[in-house]
């Protein structure tokens, strides 16, 4: 794409030229209008003062001798020595009423038969050249008097007008155009400015821009350039944290995992071996659900590419996630009930988010449940927010543990956890304008409930 400067210039000649151009066509018709108007008066004017010359009272003699004198007089015009060169495109001519030529110009203009029709009229000669011409009926004496002009009289003038208008115009108009460009350019100058200071600044470099003094119209400029400098700060912080809670908790179980790769190739009795690859298999299994837990994390990291939250029903989405888990629950001796009162919930939500936040809340239950003990899920509607609950028959939670909960890899006397569970949790009811609460129960276990606002 073009400058903005090339851009503004462009439309600025434009419309200076197109406003020029139809000045100059309204000009044009204006001086045709008046140069005709003034030179029609001349005709007629002209014609009368001749023909108040033709009525002195004389005699048929002196009227012979006044005409002779008249085409003398006329005759010997020379434009090129003593007069202007436009005499020879004036003229005029007086007929008597049989048509007889009485005076004339020696520029007058020959006709096949002298014009009969009074007033203004546009004729051609013999020789095809045009005339503006006016007739003027004098009916006390009987003549006819002819006084007329070529066209190309007024067309040089109307030319000569055009062309002392037009060219200081389009001098003019290439100044304005100079100066506008330099106009341009100094009012573009601070965000010129604004791109030398961003040309210079380090590639890695992500501090707010401070330009001072900066125009009001590139105050919401900086502004956003700073919003985008800050998220992106943010999001490389997050992935900096990711990358070093990964690495830190990674390091322990891959280090486990070899020293019960060493114990399995030092074993010395079949037994040996078997506890050895037992304890790598569940090292295995722990490293997996680490990753998994990882990733989780990373995937309910905010970003803009996010599908928007849709209305969805969270009984279905509950109890479809319910029937995936109960396979793994009855392998670990552990009953499931849910209880939703058959009815509808709609929240504003996704599918995923509810599945993920109910798989680790059903996790942890399972993990500090006793064998054969009951895990219960339920879902109710009160004050305006739908309440996912999942209960279980554990321990509970001492009130010493109860600030660290949400921490990352806190795991409370889960040998087998990531300590990333409650975490997930607690990212997606954010995520969702809902809250997690943790409560004890009165006959023994823990109720965690995922909070979020119930849709009309």
């Amino acid at each position: 794409m073009s400058s903005i400067r090339r851009r503004t210039l462009t439309l600025i000649i434009g419309l200076l030229l197109a406003g020029l151009a139809v000045l100059s066509v309204f000009n044009v018709h204006d001086s045709n209008h008046e140069i005709a108007e003034v030179y029609d008066a001349h005709l007629a004017q002209n014609a009368r003062l001749l023909q108040g010359v033709m009525r002195m009272p004389m005699t048929g003699l002196e009227h012979a001798q006044l005409y002779q004198a008249f085409n003398q007089a006329l005759s010997e015009a020379k434009p090129r020595v003593n007069g202007h060169p436009y005499e020879s495109k004036l003229a005029f001519q007086v007929w008597n009423p049989k048509g007889e030529v009485l005076v004339h110009t020696a520029s007058a203009p020959s006709f096949i038969a002298p014009p009969t029709q009074p007033g203004f009229s546009n004729v051609a000669d013999l020789k095809g050249r045009q005339w503006r011409a006016f007739l003027l009926e004098d009916k006390q004496n009987n003549l006819r008097i002819w006084v007329g002009e070529r066209d190309d009289v007024r067309a040089d003038l109307v030319d000569r007008i055009v062309r002392h208008t037009l060219w200081p115009n389009v001098l003019g108009s290439l100044i304005l155009a100079g100066m506008a460009w330099l106009a341009i350019g100094w009012g573009l100058k601070p965000l010129a400015n604004m791109a030398a200071t961003l040309r210079a600044r380090h590639s890695g470099s992500l501090e707010p821009l401070q330009l001072s003094p900066l125009p009001s119209e590139l105050e919401p400029m900086q502004a956003a350039l700073n919003r985008m400098l800050a998220q992106i700060q943010e999001v490389l912080g997050r992935e900096r944290r990711f990358i070093a809670d990964a690495a830190h908790e990674m390091r322990t179980p891959l280090a486990v995992l070899r020293v019960h790769a060493q114990n399995l190739l030092e074993a010395g009795t079949e037994q040996e071996r078997r506890e050895s690859l037992e304890f790598l298999i569940s090292g295995v299994d722990r490293t997996s659900r680490l990753v998994n837990q990882l990733l989780t994390m990373a995937r309910l990291e905010p970003r803009p590419d996010l599908p928007p939250l849709q209305c969805i029903d969270i009984s279905e989405t509950v109890r479809n996630s319910l029937v995936q888990m109960t396979p793994w629950l009855l392998s670990k001796q552990l009953e499931l009930t849910f209880e939703d009162g058959g009815q509808p919930f709609h929240v504003m939500a996704s599918t995923a988010a509810i599945d993920i936040a109910l798989n680790n809340l059903i996790t942890n239950a399972a993990n500090f449940s006793p064998e054969h003990g009951v895990i219960t899920v339920s879902l109710s509607q009160a004050d305006g927010f739908c309440h996912l609950s999942v209960e279980d028959q554990g321990p509970g939670i001492d009130e010493q543990e109860w600030g660290r909960l949400f921490e990352r890899f806190y795991s409370r006397g889960n040998a087998q956890g990531a300590g990333l569970g409650l975490t997930i949790v607690n990212t997606i009811a954010t995520q969702l304008g809902g809250r997690i609460t943790l409560v004890n129960r009165t006959g023994g276990g823990l109720r965690a409930t995922l909070s979020i606002s119930a849709s009309e």
